[in-house]
C-alpha cells in the first residue's frame, strides 16, 4: 500500500434533528445516493487507504447500509455513543487506527458534506504531506452569512488558529475566510493533540478545530481555498434540496462533456450511480435515470421516460412516457410511447415494445413485437413473433404464477387472452378474440369463438320501433332501451 494514501476518518454520529426525520441524517439521499456513500466514493475515488465511518445516532443501520452498498466491514465502523464534539468523535475513532505508524496521514471529512471532490482530498493529503506542521485544511468564503468557524492569521498570512462563530468576537466575525471542517494531519500529531483537547469554550466541547493552534506551535498548518458549494453541509431538509440540485447539474454537467446531448439539463434528472452512457445519446426534458442503470451509444430517450437499473443497449429509441425497473433492452430496440417494462423484463435486439404494452418477467426474444395495448407476464416470446393489440398473458390464478410460451414465428391476433401455463408452438397462429387454453400445435390455427349471426333488416326496423315510441310518448328525451333485447316490434335477432 502507498505510504502516502491516506486514512479516512469520516464524521457521521450527528443526531440530525432539524432534518425532522426518523432517518440517520446521512441516510437521507441526494441524485439516488445517501450523504455518507457520497462521502465514501470520494474518499475511495481519492486513494484512500482505509475508510472509517464514526456512527451514533442509528449506527446499526448506518453500519448496515455501508456493509449492503460495499460489503460487510469493508468500511470501519467507530462509535461515538455520546455528543461531545467533533474533536471527541475523532479520538473516538483512534482505537481503529492503533495499529497504524505515526507518520501515516489521516484526512478527516464530514458525513453531511457530500459534494467535495476526490480532487480536494488528494490536494488536502498531498499539502498534508508537504506541511512541516503535518497538517492542511479546506477553507472557504461562503456566498451567505453562516456560523462557521474564522480563520484567524498574523500580519505574515501564518494561520494561528481558528475560533468558532459562538466564541468569536464581532470584529473576528468579519473575517471572510472560514473553516470548511475538512482536515489532513499526520496520525503522531493528531494522537498527541487530541490528548490535550479541552472542552473550554461556550458549547463545552472538544473542538477538532483546536489542532490548528498546535499546528501553529510548529510552524502553521496550511489552509487550502475551496468553492463554498463543494463544502456545503445539509443541516435541514432546505440545504438537502439546495445540494441535490448543485450534485445533479455537477452529474449532468459531467456527461455532457462525455458527449452526451441534455435537451434541457435542469428539467433532467440522473442519479449518481448511473453510467456508462454512451457517446450520441440524446436525453429529452423530464427524463429520470435511476439506480444502476447504463445506456448504450446513440440511444434516444425521449421526453418523461423513468429507467431504473435497468441495461440499455446500443441504438435504442425509447420513445415519450416509458418506465423501466430492473429490465434489460437491446440493441436497436424501438420502445413506447407509454410502455411500462417491470422487473425481469429482458427485450433482445430489434424489439418492438409499443404504446401501453405492459410486461413482467418476459424475454421478447430478437425481433418480436408487441405494438400495442398488450400484458405480457412470466412469458417466453420467440424470434419475430407477432402480438395483437389487446393480448394479455394469463399468468395468475390467485395463488401461483404460471409461464406462458410463444415460439418463434408465432402470430397472436387481437383481444386473444392465453391462460397459462400454455404454449404456443413455433409458426402457429391465434385468431383474434381467442381464449386459449390448451397447448397449440407448430403450423395450426387455433380459434374459439361463437357463431356469429346476421339479423338483416334487424338495424331499420329498430330505429323505426324506437321513433313510434318516442311519437306515442311524446318524450324528446333519450329513451332507455337494452339493444341486445329490444322491444318488439322490430322482432328479436334471430327473426326472418
Amino acid at each position: 500500500m502507498n505510504q502516502e494514501s491516506p486514512l479516512v476518518l469520516i464524521m457521521a454520529a450527528g443526531l440530525g434533528t432539524r432534518m425532522k426525520s426518523d432517518r440517520s441524517k446521512v441516510l437521507h439521499e441526494l441524485a439516488g445516493r445517501s450523504m455518507i456513500a457520497w462521502v465514501v466514493e470520494a474518499a475511495r475515488s481519492a486513494g484512500a487507504g482505509r475508510v472509517v465511518a464514526i456512527l451514533g445516532h442509528q449506527h446499526e443501520q448506518v453500519k448496515a447500509h455501508l456493509d449492503a452498498r460495499y460489503g460487510a466491514g469493508v468500511i470501519g465502523v467507530a462509535l461515538q455513543a455520546e455528543q461531545k464534539g467533533t474533536g471527541h468523535a475523532v479520538r473516538c475513532a483512534l482505537p481503529a487506527l492503533e495499529r497504524e505508524p505515526d507518520d501515516r496521514i489521516v484526512v478527516i471529512l464530514s458525513g453531511d458534506a457530500p459534494l467535495l471532490r476526490s480532487e480536494r482530498i488528494a490536494q488536502l493529503t498531498t499539502a498534508c504531506a508537504a506541511s512541516p506542521a503535518g497538517m492542511a485544511l479546506l477553507s472557504t468564503i461562503p456566498d451567505r452569512p453562516m456560523p462557521y468557524g474564522r480563520l484567524v492569521r498574523d500580519d505574515a498570512g501564518k494561520l494561528l488558529r481558528i475560533v468558532e462563530h459562538v466564541d468569536a468576537t464581532p470584529a473576528e466575525r468579519e473575517i471572510k475566510d472560514t473553516n470548511a471542517g475538512f482536515y489532513a494531519v499526520r496520525l503522531g500529531h493528531l494522537r498527541a493533540d487530541l490528548a490535550t483537547l479541552q472542552a473550554n469554550n461556550a458549547k463545552g466541547e472538544l473542538y477538532l478545530t483546536d489542532l490548528v493552534a498546535r499546528a501553529a506551535a510548529r510552524g502553521g498548518a496550511t489552509a487550502i481555498d475551496a468553492p463554498f458549494e463543494e463544502c456545503s453541509g445539509i443541516n435541514d431538509r432546505v440545504d438537502l434540496a439546495a445540494v441535490d440540485a448543485a450534485a445533479r447539474r455537477r452529474i449532468n454537467a459531467d456527461w455532457m462533456r462525455a458527449g452526451v446531448t441534455f435537451v434541457d439539463p435542469a428539467a433532467t434528472y440522473v442519479d449518481a450511480d448511473v453510467g456508462p452512457i454512451g457517446q450520441d445519446v440524446w436525453i429529452g426534458p423530464g427524463v429520470c435515470l435511476r439506480g444502476k442503470t447504463s445506456i448504450g451509444a446513440r440511444t434516444r430517450i425521449d421526453v418523461g421516460c423513468i429507467i431504473t437499473d435497468t441495461t440499455v443497449a446500443d441504438d435504442v429509441n425509447l420513445k415519450p412516457y416509458s418506465i423501466f425497473s430492473e429490465a434489460q433492452i437491446g440493441p436497436r430496440g424501438q420502445i413506447g410511447p407509454f410502455s411500462h417494462g417491470r422487473p425481469g423484463t429482458r427485450l433482445d435486439e430489434d424489439v418492438h415494445m409499443g404504446n401501453f404494452v405492459e410486461t413482467k418477467k418476459a424475454h421478447l426474444m430478437a425481433g418480436a413485437k408487441a405494438n400495442h395495448l398488450a400484458y405480457l407476464g412470466d412469458a417466453s416470446v420467440g424470434s419475430k413473433a407477432n402480438i395483437g393489440a389487446g393480448t394479455i398473458t394469463c399468468n395468475y390464478d390467485g395463488f401461483f404464477k404460471h409461464k406462458t410460451t410463444i415460439e418463434a414465428g408465432a402470430f397472436i391476433g387481437s383481444d386473444s387472452q392465453l391462460v397459462a401455463p400454455v404454449t404456443i408452438g413455433r409458426g402457429a397462429f391465434v385468431a383474434a378474440g381467442s381464449t386459449i387454453t390448451k397447448d397449440v400445435p407448430r403450423d395450426s390455427l387455433a380459434l374459439t369463438r361463437v357463431k356469429q349471426a346476421v339479423v338483416e333488416g334487424w338495424a331499420d326496423r329498430f330505429r323505426e320501433a324506437q321513433a313510434r315510441r318516442k311519437n306515442r310518448d311524446g318524450k324528446s328525451g333519450e329513451t332507455k332501451v337494452d339493444p341486445i333485447d329490444p322491444p318488439t316490434d322490430p322482432g328479436k335477432p334471430g327473426d326472418k
